[in-house]
């Protein structure tokens, strides 16, 4: 595919800052967190006698993006379901008619840790080529809204790649709202010491383009891996690729 503009051609080198989704633009743990989506609601869904199924498309409809707990509210509201919002704490082994929100999504946590041991997580190829090509000078950032980002960025042999991190444990402790709210990105830059307007924002969920796209950033990627350049376009991103690789091109930067 290539690059789908929506207003500008980015060059990306022009900029002082470089704030990364991490699951699908960094590694490919999206599709560990699908998995463990899946499985998680497929065994609640069925236990409470749901007929209709847990899909991809409630993945990238309710969940793709958000915080682990607002994903989960959001399932359930699709499916008219009244669940207690529970603890942190909750158990993820909650007995059948017991859960709570927060042991819902507490159980899809394990599922992914266990996933992400067990089998391992790498990073994407083009993204890898992509950060090697960015100048010395860039400052870079994770910002995202799952809980294990640093057990995820160290597997993958990138933690050191990145000043900051602000991810679900640093939004929950201080109170920021997650995606589509900018507010995390908007701390990051803030971290990094350098204005929105010298900012890039990387996401391939349409809630954390919507975020970028709100937030008074110098520009937003969008990478399709499967929500939909359209989609991602329509969103407010201002350039969408499939991968990060397809940019390390462009005028300054290779």
């Amino acid at each position: 595919m290539s690059p789908v503009t929506a207003e500008r051609l980015v060059r990306p080198a022009e900029f002082t800052a470089h704030l990364f989704d991490l699951d699908g633009v960094i590694t490919p743990t999206a599709e560990v967190h699908m998995r463990a989506w899946a499985r998680m609601f497929e065994e609640f869904l069925t236990s409470r006698g749901v007929s209709e199924p847990y899909t991809d498309e409630d993945y990238f409809a309710h969940v793709d993006g958000r915080p682990r707990y607002d994903g989960v509210r959001a399932v359930l509201e699709s499916r008219s379901l009244d669940v207690p919002e529970g603890e942190d704490d909750d158990p993820a082994d909650q007995t059948p008619g017991s859960e709570t929100v927060r042991g819902l999504g507490n159980r899809k946590n394990d599922l992914v840790l266990n996933l992400i041991r067990t089998e391992g997580v790498d990073p994407y190829p083009g993204t890898v080529a992509y950060l090697d090509a960015l100048p010395d000078t860039a400052r870079l950032a994770i910002v995202s809204s799952s809980r294990n980002a640093e057990e995820v960025l160290r597997g993958a042999g990138l933690l050191e790649r990145f000043e900051h991190i602000v991810d679900g444990n640093v939004a929950a402790r201080d109170g920021i709202p997650g995606k589509p709210s900018p507010d995390t990105f908007v701390h990051a830059a803030e971290l990094l010491g350098v204005e929105l307007a010298q900012t890039v924002v990387y996401e391939d969920a349409v809630s954390g383009v919507r975020a970028g796209a709100s937030g008074g950033f110098g520009a937003v990627v969008g990478v399709d891996r499967g929500a939909g350049a359209a989609e991602l376009t329509a969103a407010g991103a201002t350039l969408v690729v499939a991968d990060l690789e397809e940019i390390a091109d462009l005028e300054g930067i290779a």
